[in-house]
């Protein structure tokens, strides 16, 4: 038995809702083991994804409808989703094609992840983009520019190199906050991914379990 408590006027705790078991116990069913490392959490979120890809891509064969294995995944609508990257990049994706089938089901919100993952995964060139404010890289840039293509130690004594990787993580730092709750829903949303992709996988062999190929 168990309780759900509430606090009313004058500060009373009281017990709200009472929840009485049946004969034998329920409990959920327990869920299966995530992976450890972050490449096999990304290995069954794809392996969970290329199943759910596969199933639409059957389903929609069967349909009798003459569109294209292309069309079929990606979509044949105008791309309703889209992101202008601080670097001045616009990226679009449809919603109608099977990916995007696999990324709602996976993810729950599909405009949601797909800004939260272009956001991220351009984290580092718009941090980039940023370096051409400082005037040290910008001279670093311009002696590189005026080396001839092969000449390596010219590149070299240039020091963009070193300039980049001694003001690059300053600047990532503030794009990294700038987006941090594009990072937060980021997170969230695979996270949640990960959950499902372990339970639709559940009992079989994805890439990561799998042993050594044959040579």
């Amino acid at each position: 038995m168990s309780a759900a408590w509430a606090r009313v006027a004058g500060g009373t705790v009281v017990a709200a809702v009472f929840t009485v078991l049946p004969a034998g116990g329920c409990s959920e069913p327990p869920r299966p083991a995530l992976p450890a490392s972050e490449p096999a959490r990304s290995e069954l979120i794809k392996a969970a994804q290329q199943v759910l890809v596969d199933r639409c891509m059957t389903a929609r064969g069967t349909a009798g409808q003459p569109v294209s294995q292309e069309d079929a995944l990606f979509g044949t609508d105008l791309a309703e989703l889209e992101v202008t990257l601080a670097t001045g990049y616009t990226v679009r994706t449809h919603t109608d094609g099977c990916l995007a089938q696999a990324h709602r089901h996976l993810y729950g919100d599909q405009a949601r992840w797909f800004r939260a993952e272009v956001t991220v995964n351009n984290l580092r060139p718009e941090a980039r983009a940023r370096l051409k404010d400082d005037p040290r890289y910008r001279a670093a840039l311009a002696r590189r520019a005026a080396c001839p293509d092969k000449d390596t130690r010219c590149a070299r004594e240039s020091g963009l190199d070193d300039v980049r990787a001694r003001l690059e993580p300053a600047r990532l730092a503030e794009v990294r906050a700038a987006h941090r709750e594009e990072i937060a829903t980021y997170d969230q949303l695979r996270d949640r991914a990960l959950h499902r992709a372990a339970r639709l996988l559940a009992g079989r062999a994805t890439p990561s379990s799998k042993g050594p190929a044959p040579s």
